[in-house]
């Protein structure tokens, strides 16, 4: 049976070429750099933190998973800035002091459900599975759920950017899918995005609350039916609005699109 993540519909929402190019004809351009080594490493460290009853330094482990990842970038033939690099490895030491305080802070008395949760679910009516990842799920006291999804940034993202429609569908889906996988009443879980910002002077961690009524719910499931039938149908139209703007497409004026 065939899977659809939240970003192959990403993909596919800027420019259902590139999603051809990128999950039907597997060309890909983009490899990775610093940013991406740098989130992997700290979304580690998060799920070690949350799950581990141990008490050991999380800096020198943030440090070492860092490090690994821009290894095997390097074998790939990435190269690196040194002062970035650099620049990252002290920031990252000194984000691990705030994420489980934010953490505390924020919802108090909880037990950890699960971290780095697998989603693999049926789209109704379609040989479709949802795929997806969990960063954390929280439960609290008053019986609520809470979906957690890490984003490291820079000094943080605006309103805009934290309310930006497709960017929050993330949530949503995994909430739907989340409920129905655990057969858990939607109204009793809620979401949020958790900043952890490499630059920020103050709030280096920011727990940030995400709505996802039933109305946006039906959002999202539209958009995901629509992309389903789309890519069935083979329907592979250029969106030459997301060349350039905003998305800056790693295929655009290439030989794989000109």
């Amino acid at each position: 049976m065939s899977h659809i993540s939240f970003s192959e519909l990403k993909i596919w929402n800027e420019c259902a070429y590139k999603h051809k190019l990128v999950y039907l004809d597997k060309i890909k351009q983009f490899k990775g750099n610093e940013y991406t080594a740098f989130g992997k490493a700290i979304h580690d460290t998060c799920e070690k933190m949350v799950l581990s009853d141990k008490v050991f330094d999380m800096g020198i482990y943030f440090d070492l998973q860092f490090l690994n990842e821009l290894k095997k970038l390097e074998a790939d033939g990435i190269e690196f800035k040194t002062s970035l690099v650099k620049d990252m490895r002290k920031q990252g030491v000194e984000l691990t002091d705030y994420i489980l305080p934010v953490i505390k802070e924020y919802f108090m008395d909880y037990e950890v459900i699960s971290a780095e949760e697998d989603l693999y679910e049926e789209v109704e009516e379609e040989e479709y599975k949802f795929k997806g990842f969990i960063d954390l799920v929280l439960k609290t006291k008053d019986g609520k759920y809470h979906i957690i999804d890490w984003k490291t940034c820079s000094w943080g993202w605006d309103s805009k950017r934290k309310t930006d429609r497709m960017t929050t569908y993330q949530l949503t889906l995994y909430k739907y899918y989340f409920a129905k996988k655990h057969n858990i009443d939607a109204s009793k879980i809620e979401t949020y995005f958790a900043f952890l910002k490499r630059t920020a002077k103050n709030d280096k961690a920011e727990i940030y609350k995400v709505s996802s009524g039933p109305k946006k719910t039906q959002n999202a499931i539209k958009l995901l039916y629509k992309a389903i039938y789309n890519i069935g149908k083979s329907n592979h139209i250029k969106n030459r609005l997301s060349c350039t703007r905003g998305y800056g497409c790693e295929f655009f004026n290439t030989s794989h699109c000109r």
